[in-house]
């Protein structure tokens, strides 16, 4: 099939035909002079241009400054700066260069669109910090102060209690106190009882180790009361048993000592009294047998066995002993009452005023941080207008650079073109078939089409996370503010505190014991009564709740947020209107290649579009069996959610959709697109039948810039 790519044949009819529908809107409501300035080529009306542009660019900076800069927290010198910049930036782009006139005025649908949702999200931050966060802070605040008032109750009312707990207890040590000096005669009078009891126990008399050192038990049991205290600690039952063990094992000693003298001293005697040798030791023999001065050692172990000490000597006599030197020391002092906080109960040695004072001073630091934090977000929201900026420039740049950029607009040149085809009885592009809908936009079309709503639906999905953080915080503050006021309206405590005691004690006697305990336990002798009335009022917690004004200035501009979503794709088409208003030339040539590459794709629509048919026939081929099978035949209420779709624009199947006779194919058409395929199935058709001479791959396909 020939396909001749049409050419501008408007050329020798300038200005005559508008071919936008803002050139026909302008020629409309404006006069002649007025309408050929707007519409003038460059190089016309130079300084009249100028001038205008010039007074226009002024303008909109000082509008933007008051805007962006001046709502800034900067010194003054620094917006004089800033403002005298814009001021001549304006006036200089705007009375010069057409691209910066066209980005300027491109800031309106990008202010509509992405660019512009990002400078709404600051103030749809700080609303939501402003309401719900800052009365839900201002809450917590007042459960904190609370909880501190509470504690601090319960801490004075114990503080009470313990003063009358401690009170026998003080007048005790008081009266101790003023008794000292006979408590001291009496403490001195037990010392004296008790030092012959302590100098026997001391008393390392009854062995001694140097005189017995030459025989084997004494010098064993020598080095046995040496070693052993240095190695272990003996308790003073253990040391007592042991020094009477050793004075056991001394007199043994001793009495073998004194045998074995004797056999010596015998021995001698007999020697001295037969002198002839030979016989005398012979005769002296008998007086050598010093071994049975052992026999001595079964006295030992008999006195070991049988030592007369008790078993819980030792123990009693630690105890007196330390008692008594408990009582005789340091007694003369000076008994000193001091009160100390009990720091351990807090982990802190400051009062609890000073934990809650510390406490509020950070709570109002990470106020104040926070503050400046959203401060700098501000800052650098508003200098997100940088961005909008970048992308005006941008889309100039690209609409002037790459052809197939936004070039998805069914415009009224196109229409006119389409037009004068028709009427030269060629072939022609309009109505486009369902498939090619999709990709392309109808700029008149009052709503949302398939590439717009795909964008659209993508920033939605954007926008939830404010929105969930909205309806979190409101829903946070309102269930805390519910809990907080119950709690307040329930929790009313009456504390009501009586205390009183009387204590007798009588110590009979005449004894020193008893003298001693009439002494001290006789000043237990007392009685008291408190009574303390106290309330929890002035600490239960006061919550602030938000009223339907508040809770509305919160949610306004996250509401706005959503609605620049939805207007985005509306306002994305004044994008094209606006470049084509300043590049009118540019504007044909980009309408005359979309047409062109309409018709290519229309010649070789049946390939381009074959491999997809065939997968989505493969996809959607109708149930012989199974589960699908059955409730299609049997549930008629499901058939419309089991219906099988066109496989080459997805409609749903409808009465007179067309299937594919085919076996194993069973392909779906609705019957435009069984038009459009004329009347072949590409599903179950070879390729090399399919009548189109021209194909080729549509990955650079024109496509929605957002």
């Amino acid at each position: 099939m020939d396909i001749r790519l049409l050419q501008d044949g408007a050329t020798g009819q300038k200005g005559k035909v508008p071919h936008t529908t803002l050139q026909k809107l302008l020629s409309w409501g404006l006069p002649v002079m007025g309408n050929r300035f707007l519409q003038r080529q460059p190089g016309e009306f130079p300084v009249s241009a100028f001038l205008l542009g010039a007074s226009t660019g002024g303008l909109l900076a000082v509008g933007l400054f008051q805007l962006l800069v001046n709502p800034m927290n900067i010194y003054e010198d620094q917006k004089m700066v800033t403002l005298y910049s814009l001021v001549g930036l304006g006036v200089v782009g705007w009375g010069t260069s057409p691209h910066i006139r066209c980005a300027s005025l491109l800031l309106v649908p990008k202010m509509l669109g992405k660019e512009g949702r990002l400078f709404v999200l600051g103030y749809a931050l700080a609303a939501i910090y402003e309401g719900p966060a800052a009365n839900l802070r201002n809450n917590l605040n007042e459960v904190i102060s609370s909880l501190g008032c509470t504690v601090q109750l319960q801490i004075n009312n114990t503080r009470k209690a313990w003063r009358v707990s401690v009170g026998p207890l003080r007048a005790v040590l008081k009266d101790l106190l003023a008794s000292k000096d006979s408590l001291k005669a009496e403490t001195q009078n037990i010392t004296k009882s008790f030092e012959d009891l302590d100098d026997q126990v001391n008393s390392e008399t009854g062995y001694t180790l140097e005189n017995s050192m030459g025989l084997e038990g004494t010098a064993r049991g020598g080095e046995m009361y040496r070693a052993v205290p240095s190695r272990y600690h003996l308790s003073t039952q253990k040391m007592y048993e042991l020094k009477t063990k050793l004075r056991c094992s001394y007199v043994v000693d001793q009495a073998i000592l004194s045998c074995r003298r004797w056999f010596d001293q015998k021995h001698k005697q007999c020697m001295q009294r037969i002198w002839v040798p030979l016989l005398n030791h012979l005769l002296c023999l008998p007086m050598t047998f010093k071994f049975f001065c052992s026999i001595a050692r079964a006295m030992e172990v008999w006195c070991r066995s049988r030592i007369p000490v008790e078993g819980n000597f030792g123990q009693t006599y630690d105890s007196v002993n330390q008692s008594i030197h408990d009582l005789g020391g340091e007694f003369s002092a000076t008994i000193d009452l001091k009160e100390e906080k009990q720091a351990w109960m807090l982990g802190l040695n400051t009062s609890w005023e000073h934990v809650s004072a510390e406490l509020q001073d950070y709570v109002l630091q990470q106020e104040a941080q926070l503050e400046w934090t959203l401060g700098l977000l501000r800052v650098l929201l508003s200098c997100t207008f940088l961005l909008v900026f970048r992308a005006s420039f941008s889309y100039v740049d690209s609409y002037n650079g790459d052809i197939r950029f936004d070039n998805i607009y069914i415009s009224t040149y196109f229409c006119q073109i389409d037009e004068r085809r028709k009427k030269l009885g060629k072939r022609t592009l309009l109505p486009l078939r369902k498939a090619e809908e999709k990709t392309i936009i109808f700029p008149y079309n009052p709503t949302m089409q398939a590439s717009e709503t795909k964008n659209v639906v993508r920033e939605l999905v954007e926008t939830v996370p404010v929105l969930l953080l909205l309806l979190l915080l409101c829903g946070l503050d309102w269930a805390l503010y519910s809990i907080f006021d119950t709690i307040r309206h329930h929790s009313f405590l009456q504390y009501s505190f009586r205390s009183s005691h009387r204590l007798e004690v009588k110590v009979g006697g005449d004894s020193m014991l008893a003298r001693l305990l009439r002494k001290t336990i006789g000043a237990l002798n007392s009685s008291s009564e408190t009574v303390v009335e106290s309330n929890n009022m002035p600490c239960l917690p006061q919550p602030m709740a938000l009223d339907a004004r508040a809770y509305l200035r919160a949610a306004l501009p996250t509401g706005l947020l959503l609605c620049l979503c939805l207007l985005q794709a509306f306002a994305y088409r004044l994008r094209r209107v606006i470049a084509a208003f300043y590049f009118p030339k540019r504007e044909k040539k980009r309408i005359l290649f979309l047409y062109n590459d309409l018709l290519r794709k229309r010649a070789a629509f049946t390939k381009l579009r074959r491999a997809a048919i065939v997968r989505r026939a493969q996809q959607q081929k109708p149930p012989h069996r199974g589960l699908a099978a059955v409730l299609d035949r049997r549930c008629p209420l499901l058939r419309r959610w089991l219906r099988q779709r066109c496989v080459v624009c997805q409609a749903p199947q409808t009465p007179e959709a067309y299937l594919c006779p085919t076996p194993d194919c069973g392909a779906v058409y609705c019957q435009p697109c069984w038009d459009d395929m004329r009347r072949r199935c590409p599903a179950c058709t070879p390729r090399e039948e399919l009548s189109s001479s021209a194909y080729s791959d549509s990955n650079d396909d024109a496509t929605y810039a957002e």
